[in-house]
């Protein structure tokens, strides 16, 4: 079981290193084995997602980076919205997405809730939650700490902030907080002030698993998981952002760790996030897709039972 302390008004994983330190960071930026991603990747068009979709059915639709459409039980559900066109502070620096996002604020149906896994600038996107309150009229659930920052995009979001293992219920679903092997940090001085984790929703045709931002560690979170909750139906799991490995491991899957996450969780479905949008580390824009084929068959997977849609694609999940 992961544990989570708080001290000094910080959360502490107990045996977990989470972010790099400075020296090790330098280390990683002076070894020049960055990977060059194109400017700009141009996304293919396809039918958009239904306004609603009733009962126990699930759609999913990925719309870039971490940031899933789920519809089910008349409810669409956002993941970490990440709209803008770059993952920073300021709008004319910082890492910037060579893939637009495949829906808008404009374009998406009406939304209802958002899950907020953590504080960093690749998922907590304050612009885009602007933009979303002008036009939707959504919850926001997220761990203790990310409210001011929700309340600063706009004061029109009603909020849940919640601890490792709180749910609360809204419209008939039940959504939990369950850790995740990773950290927080939003500006110079306030490392890890801020809870981060995955949710599990429980919804009528089964539960939906959220893994957001999270290294693999030994397993034990996907395990836990099961067997709180039961297999899912369908798992958002991350296969990008993970080289170097020796500074990425603590904090993101690679390709391979995520197959083994899927088969630890016992999902019936999994749908890669995470990748292909924005460059964070060295890895080619490709490469996580590639890697993950080769997973599945090193692991005798189904490759059907992962899915990696392209941006702006739906899939019914069965």
């Amino acid at each position: 079981m992961v544990r989570i302390v708080r001290q000094g008004g910080r959360y502490i994983l107990e045996g977990h290193r989470g972010e790099g330190s400075f020296r090790d960071l330098l280390k990683w930026q002076m070894e020049g084995q960055r990977a060059r991603w194109p400017r700009r990747v141009e996304n293919r068009s396809f039918p958009p997602p239904p306004q609603r979709v009733e009962g126990d059915a699930l759609k999913a639709t990925w719309i870039g980076h971490s940031t899933v459409l789920l519809q089910t039980a008349g409810l669409n559900i956002l993941t970490d919205p990440f709209l803008s066109a770059r993952a920073s502070p300021v709008p004319f620096a910082g890492p910037r997405r060579v893939r637009a996002a495949a829906l808008g604020p404009e374009t998406l149906p009406p939304i209802d809730l958002i899950l907020l896994s953590h504080n960093h600038y690749d998922h907590m996107d304050l612009p885009a939650l602007r933009r979303i309150a002008r036009r939707h009229q959504a919850h926001v659930v997220t761990p203790h700490g990310n409210g001011r920052w929700v309340r600063r995009a706009s004061s029109a979001f009603t909020i849940d902030e919640l601890g490792w293992g709180d749910a609360v219920e809204h419209k008939g679903l039940k959504l939990h907080l369950t850790p995740a092997l990773h950290w927080s940090k939003r500006g110079f001085f306030d490392a890890n002030a801020a809870l981060w984790g995955a949710f599990v929703i429980e919804a009528p045709g089964g539960p939906i698993y959220f893994a957001a931002d999270t290294g693999f560690g030994t397993g034990s979170t996907f395990a836990d998981v099961k067997e709180c909750f039961g297999a899912p139906r369908l798992s958002l799991l991350p296969i990008g952002a993970y080289e170097p490995r020796w500074f990425m491991h603590p904090q993101h899957m690679n390709p391979d760790e995520a197959v083994k996450a899927h088969k630890l969780l016992g999902t019936r479905a999994s749908l890669a996030i995470h990748h292909g949008t924005i460059q964070l580390t060295d890895e080619a824009i490709d490469a996580p897709v590639e890697a993950l084929k080769q997973a599945l068959t090193e692991h005798s997977v189904d490759p059907a039972s992962f899915l990696v849609p392209d941006a702006g694609e739906t899939r019914e999940i069965d």
